[in-house]
């Protein structure tokens, strides 16, 4: 057995990557994002998406029903639901609260979905938020927003438009009829860019959900050379995890529930638990997590939704420090334990998700003051290496002999094995169900002949 030390932090699987669909997108011009504010993107690691617009009334699917539907559901769609949509409760400050207290670093919001709602004040079209009972400019306020908070500003948008194909006699994804409104389509979207772009102040981020990407990501880079473009030049798998770890950056995006927008009946919405081991299978395989958020029609945060954020809040609270500014390593780890290293290469962090239970079953739940050995197979110690566990003091002589705290480990054939307990009081009934964190020092990852 060889030893390779925790200075080797990201793992190249070219071949893999093809395999999982999950290499760059190839550009059709030169411009590129800027590399250095790629890697500050690396560091933010969790953001929230934020899917709304008019048919939330409804509580349909976001802007699909429009695709194979009749012409007087369409003209319905177009010509009502701008009438009834009034969000009085829109408060994008209790959205920035929830999502800093949750550890996201960025928010991306849905400026135009493929039905072709804008939701700022555009000057290309009257079907806006400006022609609805509400009457404010949605995007203008969430930008405003986000830099109260210092959270970075994301634009969702879609290239795709299924109002512009209605007025143009053309069904929803264009059809045969295609090709002959492209080029005006293209203009369309060019002048919703341009607006977005240069109309708020410096945008941090562009996820382009649609065609022309390769084009429109070179527009994006000419007016706005600062903005990073995350779908359309990052590898941006949706609603799954790579196998395996994939060179940075990269990005996955999840909903809560089985649906982008909100669902007032029949949704079936992750535990916290899942949540957050989703997190940690993420940055140990290099990405940053997505996470949806889709507002009720009045603009609140449903409680269903909140509840898993406050949850991921309370977690992050105390291991934020294995998610934030950190590298994957040399192996990402295993259904067990997974591994992230702080950029310096100092710390390995190993989070155990092993006694965590996705089906909140309450089986593999972790009780306080409760011992647990584990053997972290793919890494080897040193003479100085140090364990802690995050958010908790483990400096046994400051309590009492019957209080058996301390972190232990010895290094055996099969790996190193660590004995730990868990001491922090969380929740009330001591029982935990989500993973902990264990914190390395001077550690080496182990690697076969």
């Amino acid at each position: 057995m060889t030893t390779t030390t925790v200075f080797c932090t990201v793992l190249f699987l070219g071949s893999a990557c093809i395999a999982q669909g999950t290499t760059r997108p190839k550009l059709s011009g030169e411009l590129r994002n800027d590399p250095q504010r790629e890697e500050e993107f690396m560091d933010w690691g969790l953001g929230m998406f934020v899917h709304w617009s008019i048919d939330s009334q409804l509580g349909s699917v976001i802007s699909h029903s429009m695709d194979y539907a009749s012409n007087d559901y369409l003209d319905r769609y177009i010509n009502e639901l701008p009438r009834t949509f009034n969000p009085t409760s829109y408060d994008p400050d209790k959205w920035m609260s929830i999502a800093k207290l949750a550890g996201m670093k960025y928010m991306v919001f849905t400026t135009k979905h493929h039905s072709g709602f804008c939701m700022w004040d555009t000057k290309t079209t009257d079907f806006n938020i400006m022609n609805t009972p509400y009457g404010k400019d949605i995007v203008r306020q969430y930008v405003d927003a986000c830099r109260r908070h210092d959270i970075k500003v994301g634009f969702y948008y879609s290239p795709e438009d299924f109002a512009f194909m209605f007025r143009k006699g053309v069904p929803a994804r264009g059809g045969k009829a295609a090709g002959r409104v492209q080029e005006e389509l293209i203009a369309y979207t060019k002048k919703h860019l341009d607006e977005l772009l240069l109309n708020y102040g410096e945008i941090d981020m562009v996820f382009l959900d649609g065609g022309h990407k390769e084009e429109l990501t070179q527009y994006v880079h000419s007016i706005a050379p600062n903005c990073l473009v995350t779908r359309g030049e990052m590898a941006t798998p949706e609603q799954r995890l790579p196998k395996t770890a994939i060179p940075g950056p990269w990005e996955t995006c999840f909903t809560l529930g089985n649906q982008w927008q909100y669902k007032p009946t029949n949704e079936d919405y992750k535990s916290g638990t899942q949540l957050i081991n989703m997190l940690i299978e993420t940055r140990a395989k290099g990405g940053n997590l997505l996470i949806n958020m889709g507002p009720k029609p009045n603009g609140e945060i449903p409680t269903a939704q909140e509840e898993r954020f406050r949850e991921l809040a309370l977690w992050m609270f105390v291991n934020d420090e294995a998610i934030h500014d950190i590298r994957p390593c040399v192996n990402a780890g295993d259904q067990d334990a997974w591994y992230t290293t702080s950029k310096d290469g100092r710390y390995v962090y190993a989070s155990l998700v092993g006694f965590t239970d996705p089906r909140s079953t309450g089986t593999t739940m972790w009780p306080r003051s409760k011992r647990k050995e584990i053997v972290l197979k793919h890494l080897v110690a040193t003479p100085d290496t140090k364990i802690t566990i995050l958010g908790q003091d483990d400096q046994q002589d400051r309590y009492t002999a019957r209080h058996d705290i301390e972190p232990r480990l010895q290094q055996t054939e099969d790996g190193l094995e660590i004995s730990v307990v868990r001491a922090q009081r969380l929740y009330n009934n001591r029982r935990w169900p989500n993973a902990v964190v264990v914190r390395l020092e001077n550690v080496e990852f182990a690697s076969e002949k």
